[in-house]
């Protein structure tokens, strides 16, 4: 935590990552208004004393709509990651370590690598049907090739190792060996890769909602704000710019908080800090 703490860019992430994930779970407390509240009558105010971020066209506080909307986006994003990572750990595991299944996991890992991330995300949720389950199904699906290259390429190198090798000798039962000897050598990438993850888990949720192929309009997340504020983007301006901001700020944090960890946990740049 100290070398973490020494690198300013992995720290402000940090802080800045702590202090959104507060903001959406104190939601309740640090709201001015209920997120579903409507005012007709305060529809489209800008922002102000009353309403600190303005008001939406249905006179919605966009204020307390972020804050909620916050506590859908990063649990999609947390739960993405919690998918792809038993996905990807799993295929990584059985591609790095079982020479005969190597071929065809990779081939399925390649191919499935080779559509673009929101294409295949927007196939998937249209096959499964829109709804905030199926949307972290599909992302968890999307972005477990990424974790499962990691994972096997770090397999191929620890399976070889004297110690893998002792454990072979003595009749070590394989889920015992993946697990104790080869899996927790594989947790630094791991955590690295996940942080990059949660971020484009974010990013990929909003643009699924505010294409209007994600979670339910009826639940408010940044990408469904942005969505409805699009047809007021030149007379308010401010329903996109906020839900916008707190976007660019928590993925940007997720950002630098994996570029430090990265650099604390891989050997070859760990000397440099």
């Amino acid at each position: 935590m100290m070398r973490l703490v020494s690198r300013p860019t992995a720290l402000a992430g940090l802080v800045v990552l702590v202090v959104v994930s507060l903001a959406a779970l104190l939601a309740p407390w640090l709201s001015t208004h209920a997120p579903g509240q409507l005012s007709i009558v305060n529809r489209l105010t800008p922002p102000g004393s009353a309403y600190l971020m303005g008001t939406d066209d249905l006179g919605r506080d966009i204020f307390s709509r972020v804050l909620y909307s916050g506590r859908t986006s990063l649990m999609v994003g947390f739960l993405v990651v919690g998918v792809a990572s038993v996905i990807g750990i799993f295929l990584g595991l059985i591609a790095g370590f079982f020479r005969k299944a190597d071929a065809p996991v990779s081939r399925l890992i390649d191919a499935m690598m080779a559509f673009p991330d929101i294409l295949l995300a927007i196939a998937l949720v249209a096959a499964l049907g829109p709804s905030a389950a199926n949307v972290v199904l599909a992302l968890g699906i999307v972005y477990a090739p990424r974790l499962a290259r990691v994972v096997r390429a770090s397999t191929l190198v620890i399976r070889e190792l004297p110690y893998v090798e002792a454990a072979r000798a003595l009749a070590v039962p394989t889920p015992v060996i993946l697990v104790r000897h080869v899996l927790r050598n594989v947790t630094s990438p791991l955590l690295v890769q996940a942080t990059f993850i949660f971020a484009n888990a974010i990013l990929a949720e909003a643009g699924l909602s505010f294409l209007g192929v994600g979670i339910s309009p009826d639940i408010p997340t940044w990408g469904t704000m942005i969505s409805t504020g699009r047809q007021f983007m030149s007379t308010a301006g401010w329903i996109m710019l906020f839900p916008g901001l707190a976007i660019v700020v928590t993925v940007l944090a997720l950002q630098l908080l994996g570029d430090g960890l990265r650099d604390l946990l891989d050997p070859r740049l760990a000397k440099d800090i």
